[in-house]
């Protein structure tokens, strides 16, 4: 393709343009078959376009910082990325991206993937980088970027805060307790001193309860526990929900109880606790609706600097948010005798002290679906930090109404991405790696004030510009414009913010970075894989609708995941993944493209060697019938191909009945089909439109009856022109409908076609569909005579099976109908050719009517086969009684010696 890209864009500057934005694939391995599916659907949609006359540009990109490269560098080399400066990390964290684009560009190119490769946009190139900044910049001057103190996900394995986006849910084993608060004082009227009771599976953050919430609005019992074979707090009186007594009374082993008195959860609010060994800290009641009844005691153990609920009710009751434990997981010395501890080894320790202070009710396990990092595939916890936040509540509105407004594909991709959206909290952006774009904040040195306003912004965007992210940890000097002072207090010196940001802000910002630069704003279409409703569709609208107010896409395209043939997930572990560079050394890059163009990849699909095998033999039927047309095309003047064309164009030529004219309809059938299967990316119906006609319809059907005029009638005879100006259309119309998806195989039939122009078929335009050719008429008509040629064919293929004739050409076949029917099968012109007999003879008999054959009554007329009189040409190999009649071809037919002979004298 070297060199094509460039042509198309030159051929279609100027026009209206249509543009498919490359959502980064991650620059840290070889593509995966996934990689694979994805950039095909781009390309297909891109060469589909611009053979409709658009100018389709393909910037493809690549997203570099990030977690798992910092991961790679350490595993290859064994070293401490803590031991080693800022610069030199990032530094080889640069050249292993660098070499993973490389490798990946040279792989995609070799899908047949059509884009400017030399030129994509990268996540961690200097000009990208720069209006990355600069959206940043945009976003904080419009109040959608703050700095706060709440819990975020936090990932001990990875020191960093992550966002959403980031996280996946599997299974694990916890720790199952249910822990009494003692009540300072009796509860809703009684006498004697009570406790209510909480559930919880991280018994590592008691260190940080400060509260307990319950419903405000759920009943709440006081039960005395009568008899309790080996139970805990037997006489004592506990509270809880209501819903909530059986199930906590299974698990602590009650038998028995009294209710000793009820009230609502607003009853109990604000009463004082104790923590069950902080003895200084009284917990208070405090009530919240999002406790819920479906799981623990109904009273909620709430500690605001490990939970966004617990944070959510704390800050409005004025809560302290204590968070004991540090960036890799270990307890602080604010958690006490816990101090210096992994937060789940210190789960045991905190259950025993529980137990040594008689207030564990109830100790077990559950298996549960918890919060892992998705890239160290380990548990991350809720920690609160002082993070860097983008706000999503002032935008939600604009995003939900954005959101109505873009064309959805699959539809319910709508109602997904609005219920993110709407249940999206605020998106914690920022992270504490060196792989990355780094947060373009300054402190004042003097006050410790924020100072990130326009001009300073803009100047870190020109540098980094210039110089690359690397500057601002090479160099601490130099990042404010000359004279900038502090707002606060006046001071000139300023210290940077060292956490970079989230890489879903880097891919999130290209709409920034690459639409409005090299490309139009917004993108026609975004197509990903439908985990990025979370991820890059996700933060590419929210920063658009900070700093543009609409999408960056007017439609967004998702497709499903590849599982092996029997619906199991691709892994290297099980060995049942496909390797796309494989397939290509092999079958060949056409093939994986028909593959993909061929399933329904808007959900999950299925693949396996086998899947593949069937797909290469739809390929060559479809190839072969390829090979068929231009081979037989000796002969025809292309120069009056144009001519051809015009007159079957019109719907009252003399043979409008004929065979002929049912293929040029059938042709601009599925060309119309085509094209708008395309237009509505269902790939699938283009390859069963294309397969039908090519495969079945036309080699099977049509050239299966051509075959004796091909080969048989002099190269000038007008029928065996009719025939080839229908080919060469056939041609000029299929080999552009596949090019999209079989790009290979239609340059090279492209290039063979007589005549055809030397550019490349991805240089061309989709001619008109003409539309008079369109006929339902003549298609009923056919469909009508193909039930008639079904019968005739069963009765010949018994034949053959009981001996009775050779071949068809050898068959004397005699049709019996209604005289309706008997007429309207006289209006056939060359039955025998139809019918691929030597001869046939129609005759009308007294019987019910079919003049409307349908394939469900098959039995309206009746075949007789019997071996045609005559002798076997030769050349043609009919059997007819002309066999000999020219004594210089004595084994020809009259019809093949005129052709010998004409061929002599010429």
């Amino acid at each position: 393709w070297s060199g094509l890209y460039a042509r198309i864009r030159a051929a279609r500057a100027g026009k209206e343009t249509f543009v498919v934005h490359d959502g980064p694939p991650y620059a840290n391995g070889n593509i995966h078959i996934g990689h694979a599916l994805n950039k095909i659907i781009k390309d297909i949609i891109v060469r589909h376009k611009t053979l409709q006359g658009y100018d389709a540009p393909f910037v493809p990109g690549w997203d570099t910082h990030g977690l798992p490269i910092e991961q790679a560098i350490v595993a290859a080399t064994g070293v401490d990325r803590k031991q080693l400066s800022a610069t030199v990390f990032r530094s080889r964290c640069a050249a292993y991206a660098a070499q993973w684009i490389d490798t990946q560009r040279t792989q995609f190119a070799r899908l047949g993937v059509l884009a400017e490769w030399d030129a994509p946009y990268v996540t961690m190139h200097p000009s990208y980088e720069a209006e990355q900044v600069r959206l940043f910049g945009a976003m904080m001057r419009q109040g959608a970027i703050y700095k706060g103190l709440k819990p975020v996900y936090w990932s001990p394995s990875s020191e960093s805060a992550l966002a959403e986006a980031e996280i996946e849910y599997r299974e694990k084993t916890s720790p199952s307790i249910v822990v009494s608060f003692a009540l300072r004082e009796a509860p809703c009227g009684l006498t004697e001193h009570a406790s209510l009771l909480i559930w919880t599976t991280t018994p590592w953050t008691l260190p940080a309860n400060v509260a307990i919430c319950v419903h405000p609005d759920a009943a709440y019992a006081f039960l005395r526990v009568r008899a309790a074979e080996q139970a805990q707090h037997v006489g004592r009186i506990v509270g809880l929900a209501v819903e909530r007594i059986e199930a906590t009374a299974g698990m602590c082993g009650w038998h028995a109880w009294d209710v000793v008195a009820r009230c609502r959860g607003r009853d109990l609010e604000r009463l004082v606790c104790v923590h069950p060994w902080i003895h200084d800290r009284d917990p208070i009641v405090v009530c919240g609706l999002h406790v819920t009844m479906d799981a623990g005691t109904g009273c909620v153990h709430t500690a605001p600097g490990h939970g966004e609920d617990d944070f959510v009710v704390g800050t409005a009751y004025g809560l302290p948010v204590r968070s004991p434990v540090d960036a890799q997981g270990m307890m602080t010395a604010e958690a006490g005798a816990f101090a210096g501890i992994y937060y789940e080894k210190a789960n045991a320790r905190v259950i025993q002290m529980l137990n040594d202070a008689d207030v564990l009710l109830y100790s077990g396990e559950i298996v549960h679906q918890v919060a892992h990092d998705w890239r160290t595939k380990k548990p991350v916890i809720f920690r609160a930090t002082e993070q860097w936040f983008a706000s999503i509540a002032p935008l939600r509105g604009a995003m939900l109404e954005a959101i109505r407004h873009v064309q959805w594909t699959p539809t319910w991709g709508e109602v997904r991405m609005h219920n993110m959206i709407a249940m999206r909290g605020d998106w914690c952006i920022s992270r504490q790696r060196v792989w990355g774009v780094p947060i373009p904040i300054q402190y004042c040195a003097s006050c410790g004030a924020v100072h990130a306003d326009e001009d300073t912004i803009e100047w870190i965007a020109q540098r980094f510009s210039r110089e690359g992210s690397d500057a601002w940890f090479a160099d601490r000097t130099g990042w404010t414009p000359p004279g900038t002072t502090c707002a606060a207090c006046g001071h000139d010196c300023f210290v940077q913010e060292m956490d970079i940001m989230d890489v879903w802000f880097d891919s999130g910002a290209s709409h920034a970075a690459v639409l409005g630069h090299r490309v139009p704003f917004p993108a026609d279409v975004y197509v990903e894989g439908s985990d990025q409703y979370r991820g890059w569709f996700n933060s590419s609208l929210i920063t658009s609708i900070a700093v543009h107010g609409k999408a960056p896409f007017r439609a967004v395209i998702s497709h499903g995941f590849t599982m092996d043939g029997d619906g199991r997930k691709m892994s290297k572990s099980l060995g049942n993944t496909v390797d796309p560079a494989h397939v290509c050394d092999t079958l060949g890059a056409d093939i994986l493209r028909l593959w993909v163009a061929s399933v329904e990849w808007q959900q999950d699909q299925r693949l396996s060697e086998a899947m593949l095998k069937q797909t290469s033999e739809s390929y060559r039927k479809m190839r072969n019938t390829f090979r068929f047309l231009l081979g037989n095309l000796h002969g025809y003047d292309v120069q009056l191909h144009e001519a051809h064309c015009a007159s079957w164009s019109d719907a009252q030529h003399a043979d409008a009945w004929s065979i002929h004219r049912y293929m040029w309809h059938r042709l601009e059938t599925v060309r119309a089909q085509c094209i708008a299967a395309y237009d509505r990316y269902e790939f699938h119906v283009v390859v069963a439109a294309m397969h039908q006609f090519l495969s079945v319809e036309l080699s099977a059907l049509y050239l299966d009856m051509m075959k004796d005029t091909l080969y048989a009638e002099e190269t000038t005879h007008p029928e065996r022109t009719t025939v080839q100006a229908f080919m060469m259309e056939t041609l000029l119309t299929m080999t552009p409908l596949m090019a999209p998806i079989m790009p290979h195989t239609a340059e090279e039939v492209w290039n063979t076609i007589p005549g055809a122009s030397r550019d490349a078929v991805q240089l061309q335009e989709y001619t008109p569909i003409r539309y008079a050719w369109i006929d339902a008429d003549v298609e009923l008509r056919w469909k009508q005579f193909f039930v008639v040629r079904d019968i005739v064919f069963r009765a010949l293929e018994q034949a053959r099976n009981e001996k009775r004739i050779a071949s068809s050409m050898g068959a004397h076949v005699t049709i019996e109908a209604d005289a309706q029917t008997a007429a309207w099968l006289h209006t056939f012109d060359r039955l025998d050719t139809l019918l691929i007999v030597a001869r046939v003879t129609v005759r009308g008999a007294n019987r019910r009517s079919a003049a409307m054959v349908c394939a469900h009554e098959p039995n309206v007329i009746d075949v007789t086969t019997t071996p045609a009189e005559g002798t076997k040409c030769a050349r043609c190999w009919k059997v007819t009684l002309d066999v000999g009649c020219d004594a210089h071809f004595a084994d020809a037919c009259r019809r093949c010696a005129d052709v010998l002979r004409g061929r002599e004298s010429s």
